[in-house]
């Protein structure tokens, strides 16, 4: 896209980074995509001043039209993010931005639209039949992040499909065995209500590690999340191997119950997180937690299972949200 003018500015801001990238559309309808400028939420006081950076890291003016996935519900004037300080006012991010148009949706939502958009070669299968994403129906997307991520879409044919978005993150942790238990008590210690993203998210890990820890009674350094992911993955502690290990098999457990409630016919697995432990995931007990569902297990094993593994879906699907609003004749 360098020497092109661009069309759009797409924004995915989540709990803990947001990214920006310039968009251009094709005559074709396709959309091409600028590599990303990725900033720290925390280092910013609100989306005002991260936008000023953006704006100054850019070589060559910045187009007058945005779409923004936001970490949250993105209903109403005002949205506040779910996992980090920053309160959106959509309806003033025009003058506020600098802003002609502007399309504005959830974070998950968006990742639905890239899931419709992307081609079969940008997803890897995990399990259940080998086919490519079903061209009607309904297909979940699930992504593990700094929360959890829910959303769903329905296909009509290769063109037609609606995004539904939704908090399914913030649905009760149900438990599927003994450690799952423990985990839930403990985290009942301190919460009045527990969500299955305080379990089946980066941060979760943490507090699966300290309760097998504890089942195990050991004494193990305060950890962070970061840390235990990488000493997992490395191979470098066992018990962070296991909390890997029961990771997945939540996840499992989570993705199987969300496409029983959407009536889905695929599921994919979407996020940074999914992405770095694709590997993990296909040789994990995910598959037979996510098939384990009693009377409707041979049903389970009849959904394909695919993670997608475009580099940025938030930035992709909220570019697809904004064509389809503003430029789609059919919109």
């Amino acid at each position: 896209m360098q020497g092109q003018a661009s069309d759009l500015v797409a924004l995915d801001i989540g709990g803990t980074h947001a990214r920006f990238a310039l968009v251009r559309f094709a005559a074709d309808g396709s959309i091409a995509m600028d590599d990303p400028i990725t900033l720290k939420t925390s280092d910013f006081v609100s989306l005002q001043t991260a936008w000023e950076e953006f704006e100054n890291r850019v070589d060559g003016p910045v187009p007058r039209a945005a779409a923004l996935a936001l970490a949250g519900p993105a209903t109403g004037e005002t949205v506040r993010l779910t996992n980090n300080s920053w309160a959106i006012h959509t309806g003033a991010l025009d003058e506020q931005l600098g802003l002609d148009r502007v399309c504005v949706l959830n974070d998950f939502a968006a990742v639905a639209h890239a899931v419709a958009r992307a081609p079969e070669d940008q997803f890897l299968h995990l399990t259940g039949p080998e086919t490519p994403l079903p061209l009607n129906g309904t297909i979940s997307v699930i992504g593990p992040g700094t929360g959890l991520g829910v959303a769903h879409l329905w296909r009509s044919g290769a063109e037609h499909y609606h995004v539904q978005a939704s908090e399914g993150g913030h649905i009760n942790f149900a438990p599927t065995d003994h450690i799952e238990d423990a985990i839930l008590s403990r985290l009942r210690a301190r919460h009045r209500r527990v969500s299955v993203e305080r379990v089946v998210s980066g941060p979760g890990i943490v507090e699966i590690y300290n309760t097998l820890a504890a089942l195990e009674k050991k004494a193990v350094d305060d950890l962070g999340d970061r840390a235990i992911w990488e000493r997992g993955m490395k191979r470098e502690d066992k018990l962070a191997e296991a909390a890997i290990e029961h990771f997945c098999l939540a996840l499992g457990s989570a993705s199987g119950d969300y496409a029983l409630a959407h009536g889905s016919r695929a599921v994919v697995i979407a996020g940074g997180l999914g992405y770095r432990i694709r590997e993990t995931l296909k040789r994990s007990g995910f598959a037979d937690r996510f098939r384990f569902k009693g009377r409707f297990e041979q049903a389970m094993m009849r959904l394909p299972v695919k993670l997608i593994t475009h580099p940025q879906p938030g930035l992709f699907g909220a570019a697809a949200a904004f064509q389809r609003e503003h430029l789609s004749e059919t919109a």
